[in-house]
């Protein structure tokens, strides 16, 4: 098959720039009455630059950085995570991957892939297939649902692409009619350039076809029209011509770009190249929204994921368009993603050969949300589908009847065009609905306002929603699919959680609680708290200051460094194990101890007051002779630093 999706191109390597953007917060000392304001991030960043390292530190730097789009920090952050050499759950591989990857560093990118696929069971994410594993008895349940027919439009050349237009259909074709003496030959299918062709509907059948404008024909390809629903405007796909001659990019390739023409009379006239198109890369396959307003494309344009995307862009009012976008992860692969339509329910037609399939290019459907997304690509099945080409499927669903373009053998030229009736509906919906409100971690708070994304298992952001007054979000999801929901609002940590929908359709909660990035403090506020410092560790029976202790007490000797004025009680508390006696003097010693550490580190001694409590402020059932599990224990175990004065 030779037909028009970017014949004879070497797809490059492509790199995106992105542009970092972090939300500004507030710094320095910020009293408002009796409280004032910590940013925990900086605090972090501060212990981390003192030479403290744990996991939990290099995870919180590199992923404040890495979810503002921040990547040489989050690289920085990440690296230290990494040379810890401790275990990390797989996405911190993934994560660190792509921030690699922003820089250019792809061999410690597939280092770090490699890695994460060890560590994961789902593969997903790096093979594309592993989700799909019994693709085949799928495809073979949405099969049988079309009546095909073979036409009598075809020749024995290149013929594809059919389109709507009013009660006729246009179509490419590179059977040379025209009579002249001297024919322009392509010379990759040893055939004419294609040009577009009309044909009428009969009852049953299609007249003869005949050429369809000398105005948008020319010597060189035209493929892949559409017409708006007045057909007073048309899209299609041309050669790259300037001034008469087709011009090759910077590798000697042709590069095909979408144009734009009006009907005057019956003359299409004011034919002009779309303003996204370039001479650098190709567009092509131009579809349209029943509205009119949105044109779904294929491109290699910069962004694209493999050798070619679908992409979608605004149709302004006054004639002009939005940015291109590309359609994303849920549709587009590594491979070829092409010949998009959008029919009357806005659902999305398209061929690939990314997706799981029969083999060369099948078609797939995709079904459009509330939210102008689409749902995860369904294989139409056989027999429109084979083990062949399959492209360029159109639909009119008020009949259910369309055609589609193949080389499967029996037909009569390279590419054939078939008609189909839909017998019956695909059935793509088990759908799961994610649910969750947003809260505060600290007073569970309702949060309004917080922007929530759902985004696919390589993080391919689906969509997104803004918690209203109630603090509530609902996606519509896919079922047996692992899903990743982000939760940021200004002011807060941003949260990520994983998440695997059920199999069969239902609901699947999900709440999220924020902490937030900067803390109010006052008088009788708990450090240990802000910081989730549940206890400063010793070892057994000792009450010498552990390494991983040293770094719980850095986070709260910056903060006093912070405010010179405040001071703070320390107050050390044990279980109900061993006896009363040896508790209150192991608790004594260790206040004691961690107040010297605090000293010999820069806090003077008269802003630190120090105490064990023992057993005696127990926040539980758990005192002697009582029965409890060992985590029951742990919340009696708890190191408090209380602030007394501001």
């Amino acid at each position: 098959m030779r037909k028009l999706y970017f014949i004879n191109l070497t797809i490059a390597l492509l790199s995106i720039a992105v542009s970092a953007q972090q939300s500004g917060i507030a710094s320095g000392k910020k009293l408002f009455s009796q409280y004032a304001y910590i940013n925990a991030i900086k605090t972090y960043e501060r212990v981390a630059e003192k030479g403290f390292k744990s996991a939990d530190l290099f995870q919180k730097l590199g992923d404040s950085y890495y979810f503002n789009a921040d990547y040489p920090n989050a690289v920085k952050w990440y690296g230290e995570l990494f040379l810890l050499n401790e275990t990390v759950p797989a996405e911190y591989y993934y994560r660190y991957a792509q921030a690699l990857k922003s820089g250019g560093d792809y061999t410690g990118a597939d280092l770090m892939m490699k890695k994460f696929t060890e560590s994961s069971s789902q593969e997903i994410r790096s093979k594309l297939y592993a989700e799909n594993k019994d693709y085949l008895a799928e495809i073979k349940k949405n099969s049988g649902r079309h009546t095909i027919r073979f036409l009598d439009i075809n020749s024995g050349y290149l013929d594809y692409g059919a389109a709507f237009y009013g009660d006729k259909i246009v179509f490419a074709s590179s059977r040379d009619t025209s009579g002249i003496l001297v024919k322009r030959i392509n010379p990759w299918t040893n055939q004419s350039f294609t040009a577009l062709y009309v044909s009428s509907k009969k009852v049953d059948s299609l007249s003869r076809p005949v050429k369809f404008s000398k105005n948008i024909n020319t010597i060189y390809h035209e493929a892949t029209p559409a017409f708006t629903k007045d057909g007073k405007t048309m899209y299609f796909t041309g050669s790259n011509i300037v001034k008469g001659k087709i011009k090759k990019d910077k590798l000697g390739r042709v590069l095909f770009k979408i144009y734009r023409a009006e009907l005057d009379g019956d003359q299409w006239v004011n034919i002009k190249e779309l303003p996204f198109d370039s001479d650098n890369y190709s567009t092509a396959h131009p579809a349209l929204s029943p509205d009119g307003n949105t044109l779904y494309f294929a491109s290699n344009m910069p962004g694209t994921i493999g050798e070619s995307d679908i992409y979608r862009v605004v149709v302004n009012g006054d004639g002009g368009f939005g940015k291109p976008e590309n359609l994303g992860g849920q549709i587009n692969t590594e491979g070829r993603e092409t010949f998009p339509f959008i029919s009357e329910n806005n659902d999305l037609y398209f061929a690939s050969d990314g997706h799981p399939g029969l083999g060369g290019l099948d078609i797939f459907i995709s079904v459009a949300e509330e939210t102008k997304s689409f749902k995860k690509a369904v294989n139409v099945g056989e027999p429109v589908n084979s083990p062949f080409d399959d492209f360029a499927y159109i639909i009119d669903q008020t009949n259910t009847q369309g055609y589609f373009t193949s080389n499967r053998p029996g037909g009569r030229g390279y590419d054939d065009i078939y008609s189909f009736t839909e017998l019956k509906k695909l059935e793509t919906d088990c759908i799961q609905l994610i649910t969750g409100v947003i809260t505060d971690i600290d007073d569970h708070s309702i949060i309004a306002g917080a922007l929530v994304s759902l985004s696919d298992s390589k993080f391919n952001t689906i969509r997104q929603v803004t918690t209203g007054a109630d603090g509530s979000y609902s996606f519509k999801a896919d079922c047996g699919t692992l899903y990743y929901i982000k939760a940021a609002k200004e002011g807060y940590l941003t949260v990520e959680n994983s998440i695997n929908t059920a199999a069969e359709t239902g609901e699947t909660k999900a709440p999220i609680s924020l902490g937030k990035a900067i803390k109010k403090v006052e008088i009788g506020t708990d450090l240990a708290k802000i910081f989730k410092i549940e206890m400063i560790h010793f070892d057994l029976d000792k009450h010498n200051i552990r390494p991983d202790a040293a770094i719980d007490l850095q986070k709260i000797i910056e903060v006093m460094k912070e405010y010179p004025t405040m001071k703070i009680d320390i107050r050390s508390h044990t279980d109900s194990r061993a006896s009363h006696q040896y508790n209150k003097k192991l608790s004594g010693l260790r206040a004691q101890s961690t107040m010297n550490y605090m000293i010999k580190n820069g806090i003077s001694q008269n802003r630190l007051t120090a105490k064990g409590y023992g057993e005696t402020q127990l926040v539980n059932k758990c005192s002697d002779g009582v029965k409890c599990a060992e985590d029951e224990h742990q919340l009696n175990r708890r190191s408090e630093f209380i602030i007394i004065q501001m």
